[in-house]
């Protein structure tokens, strides 16, 4: 028996979280016993990165493929779980792979589960699993019977794990004359790390004021190298634009580092961020709500604050 591990690609290249998912394929490999497989569908220029990662190989199906049609990839991933003898097939909690699981499962007549976020226990023919529910204000132990299981794996839920032997890469064609999908345009925003991949995230509301005001969070943002986000209000003022909206209606994070300026804390906003490892609010109302769910609070006037962490910053970094 093995686990297949689908290795998600933007751009032409393999994702942060494809490194994550074969760290969390093999630590499960270490419980159950069994090999690990990875599958890259389409253009992966990096793609002997992630033979370091704990895979026994790695398949790379039509390497010049552009564009992503569900049917045809869970079709495919169907086929090349079945050869490899595969049980359980893992993929990140992306759009893609949101949209891959359910039809997969339904191909495969496997046990689905979203949005894990521990490595699974085994006991006989069943799995053991753990994930968030109620937007992360609770947490649920969920029994999986078998014999077929398709996860996805939350972003950010364990340190992707280098290790020094190498797999494999096996290429291979598929016939693509089912593929229904036809890239006409690619418009993707560049120069920061894509918000769901973000280990740091400076994000701000609407006591930032106007968006006129935004310069001081784009420059704490670089200078500790993190990704900017913002509360759904200033997205909907259009201040910021929508892709950098993050909360219960936006996107759901889970960084190392969450900065929160300006913003209230209401519910639906923490719902999307409250994953956050580390949580850091500046808000000047002292009874704002995110102050509660906050791991380190400064109650004052951003405008004060924001700049002078900018100096502090810039004055460690330069002496170290």
């Amino acid at each position: 028996m093995a686990i297949l591990a689908f290795l998600d690609t933007v751009d032409g290249r393999v994702k942060k979280s494809a490194f994550e998912i074969l760290t969390y394929a093999k630590k499960t490999a270490e419980v159950t016993g069994e090999e690990v497989y990875g599958l890259i569908i389409g253009k992966a220029e990096n793609k002997e990165d992630v033979t370091h990662y704990g895979a026994n190989k790695i398949i790379h199906l039509n390497p010049e493929m552009k564009g992503f049609d569900t049917r045809w990839v869970a079709k495919q991933t169907k086929s090349i779980a079945e050869e490899l003898g595969a049980h359980t097939v893992l993929m990140s909690h992306s759009s893609s792979g949101k949209s891959l699981a359910g039809y997969l499962a339904v191909l495969m007549d496997a046990s689905c589960l979203t949005g894990v976020n521990s490595i699974p226990e085994k006991q006989g023919d069943k799995i053991v699993l753990h994930r968030n529910v109620f937007s992360g204000k609770a947490g649920a132990t969920i029994v999986m019977e078998g014999p077929h299981f398709v996860l996805t794996v939350m972003g950010n839920s364990l340190q992707a794990e280098q290790l020094e032997s190498a797999s494999e890469i096996e290429t291979r064609e598929a016939d693509t004359s089912e593929v229904k999908v036809k890239i006409q345009e690619i418009s993707t925003v560049s120069g920061k790390t894509p918000l769901p991949e973000a280990e740091l995230v400076v994000s701000a509301g609407r006591g930032m004021k106007g968006p006129e005001n935004w310069s001081i969070v784009e420059d704490l943002a670089d200078v500790v190298g993190a990704t900017t986000a913002c509360s759904r209000p200033v997205a909907d003022s259009d201040w910021r634009p929508h892709h950098e909206h993050v909360g219960q209606t936006g996107v759901a994070i889970r960084p190392n580092l969450y900065i929160a300026i300006g913003i209230s804390g209401a519910i639906q906003h923490l719902a999307g961020v409250n994953q956050s490892k580390t949580i850091v609010v500046i808000n000047k109302d002292p009874e704002a709500p995110f102050f509660k769910a906050a791991d380190y609070g400064i109650c004052a006037d951003l405008f004060d604050v924001v700049p002078r962490l900018i100096e502090s910053f810039k004055k460690f970094q330069s002496s170290n």
